[in-house]
């Protein structure tokens, strides 16, 4: 290894991207620069839960050959990705982070490995996460949790915490996540990086297998990554109408690369520090709100949002908990008893959704959406906290948040700004933008309109510019 520059290991996809391209780097060279990096400091993160390196060395190779025959190469040509756990890969085993598929070899990849790899992505190993994504940290029956690279005996979060962790501490290039009630932008804010959560249907859904059609109204695909600009070169690859989705958008894709190249002066900022109803901690409070300043140094308006929740974790609860049954609900009765604390929670309040409650959600669901439509009138997008505070122990749930207690419970309680936007559909990102006291990131929630991926990523990119982040590395790295 003595050929490449060991701080590739961070720098950007894109910058990696022209390094393969115009043979300044090779495939192969960055490949086992991560596997070498997996090898040596994941024990400390468990960050995988299976690692493909033979399969990554020999795509590797091949993506090397393509190269020095000149052939056209893909988007993400010759770039080592991670692989979330809960995304079916063709021949390699995904587990769903559950002790009930802790074998399963799948015969199908899902589709959003089909585009990464079409695009030419190499990938690295299976990232780790909590059962089915069932909660916002990252702990299962498979082995040690998921742990915080600033700080190991902290979380990093779910149920892509495994994606965040590999992409922070120089684990992997690019990452793939899902994030169905904050599960892209959890990680994203625990352990400063990048994620987005695109638009509900923007990011196939289909996993590859004779899944049940049953209706999807809040989990969405999508990346975390080191940059704001590689978070939108990967959507570039990841987005798209699939019909074996029903419920993949129509919608034409825009160009999210030149997005993040927008200039942003004269937009409207909607600054709410609680979407009116959740306690957040101090410090946290006090970093989001200045971050939040920085958009008016950027020729911005930032005004107060005057959003204003009314217990949206009931209604999201009943709509996630519902997929979740409908989807592992056999599993109660699986006499190996094979779930989760959290996982057999999840599903059995899934089943006693009765069929009036779940119309009720719904109809909450579009008053939620009434209610960010009409500050979306106001304003381009809104910024919020991500998290009402930072990173807490592996073994601990939060059990006062600002002074209060954390509603519903402390288990989910920590998960307020994220899930409303899931149960509306719409698209938000976490950007980090500062450090606590301890030591342990904090992110910036920034929350676009249905289908407006474009201006929360020119938003985004506009902070980042501004606010850099990407020289910061954690003690794991």
């Amino acid at each position: 290894m003595a050929g490449i520059d060991k701080e590739l290991a961070f720098a950007p996809a894109t910058e990696l991207k022209e390094l393969i391209a115009n043979k300044k780097v090779s495939p192969v060279e960055i490949t086992q620069l991560y596997l070498d990096r997996i090898d040596t400091l994941d024990e400390q993160l468990n960050s995988y839960l299976t690692v493909t390196a033979e399969l990554a060395l020999a795509s590797a190779r091949k993506a090397e050959q393509a190269v020095v025959n000149g052939d056209d190469l893909g988007a993400l040509h010759g770039i080592p990705i991670s692989i979330k756990d809960l995304q079916m890969t063709k021949g390699v085993k995904t587990t769903g982070g559950s002790l009930a598929y802790k074998d399963r070899i799948p015969d199908a990849d899902c589709a959003v490995v089909e585009r990464v790899l079409a695009a030419g992505a190499i990938m690295l190993g299976k990232t780790n996460s909590p059962e089915f994504g069932l909660l916002g940290a990252n702990e299962n029956r498979l082995g040690d949790p998921c742990r915080n690279p600033w700080n190991t005996d902290r979380t990093s979060g779910g149920s892509s915490g495994g994606a965040g962790a590999s992409i922070v501490a120089g684990l992997a290039s690019l990452a793939t996540g899902g994030d169905g009630g904050g599960s892209i932008r959890i990680p994203a804010s625990f352990n400063g990086t990048y994620g987005i959560k695109p638009t509900q249907g923007r990011v196939s859904s289909f996993t590859g297998v004779n899944a049940p059609a049953a209706a999807n109204y809040t989990s969405q695909q999508g990346p975390l990554t080191r940059t704001v600009k590689d978070s939108a070169l990967l959507l570039q690859v990841l987005s798209g109408y699939d019909s074996r989705d029903a419920g993949s958008l129509r919608a034409p894709v825009p160009d999210f690369l030149k997005s993040v190249e927008k200039d942003v002066s004269g937009f409207r900022i909607g600054w709410t520090p609680d979407f009116g109803y959740t306690p957040v901690d101090t410090e946290v409070a006090g970093i989001t709100k200045t971050a939040a300043g920085a958009f008016a140094e950027l020729g911005c308006t930032v005004d107060q949002s005057s959003l204003k929740l009314d217990n949206p974790f009931d209604p999201w609860l009943a709509i996630f908990a519902s997929s979740a049954y409908v989807s592992n609900g056999h599993l109660l009765d699986d006499p190996a008893d094979p779930l989760t604390w959290y996982g057999k929670w999840a599903i059995e309040q899934g089943r006693d959704v009765t069929a009036t409650e779940y119309i009720k959600a719904l109809g909450r669901r579009n008053q939620m959406i009434h209610q960010f439509e009409d500050e979306f009138e106001k304003f381009d997008v809104l910024v919020s906290p991500t998290m009402p505070t930072t990173a807490f122990p592996t073994d601990t749930y939060p059990q006062k948040i600002g002074g209060e207690d954390p509603y519903p419970n402390p288990e989910w309680g920590f998960v307020p700004f994220t899930h409303p936007i899931n149960t509306i559909g719409f698209t938000a990102a976490s950007i980090p933008c500062g450090f606590d006291s301890d030591g342990m990131p904090v992110g910036l929630h920034i929350v676009g309109k249905h289908g407006d991926e474009e201006t929360v990523l020119a938003v985004s990119a506009a902070f980042e510019s501004a606010r850099p982040w990407i020289h910061h590395k954690p003690s794991v790295s």
